[in-house]
């Protein structure tokens, strides 16, 4: 059973001027004919999902890291966060990159080691080596 958004989406016909011209950006900037349900339930604030956007289209363009590797790192933090919203989003996104489900299990797996090894670390305390300071 899907889980009820705390606010309903609002949706482009009932969006106001600021709410559209991000749509309309959403849409021209990912080659699309629709905008995805987080973008709908920022809107309830205007400026929020304005600043957010520009945010991610920044963020998430290619520099010195790819935009596949970008959605790759979107799905580690999202995945270990718990963010199914993000998790299913990304996923998708890094799918429409060329990722293939080996590429995805593997990516979880490692998301699944560090995690374990970042608490062990975190519990056990051991001092950072001098070797892996930056000098």
């Amino acid at each position: 059973m899907a889980e009820e958004p705390l606010v309903a989406p609002i949706e482009y016909e009932d969006a106001n001027e600021d709410v559209r011209a991000v749509y309309d950006d959403i849409m021209q900037t990912r080659s699309t004919d629709w905008v995805n349900n987080f973008w709908k339930v920022l809107a309830h604030d205007p400026a929020l999902l304005k600043s957010t956007w520009e945010d991610i289209k920044q963020v998430m363009s290619p520099g010195s890291l790819d935009s596949f590797t970008k959605e790759l790192i979107y799905i580690a933090v999202s995945a270990t966060n718990g963010c199914e919203y993000c998790t299913y989003s990304h996923t998708a996104a890094a799918r429409a990159k060329g990722m293939t489900d080996q590429q995805l299990m593997e990516l979880l797996a490692v998301v699944g080691m560090a995690n374990e090894t970042n608490r062990l670390s975190n519990g056990l305390r051991p001092s950072v080596d001098v070797q892996f300071k930056p000098r």
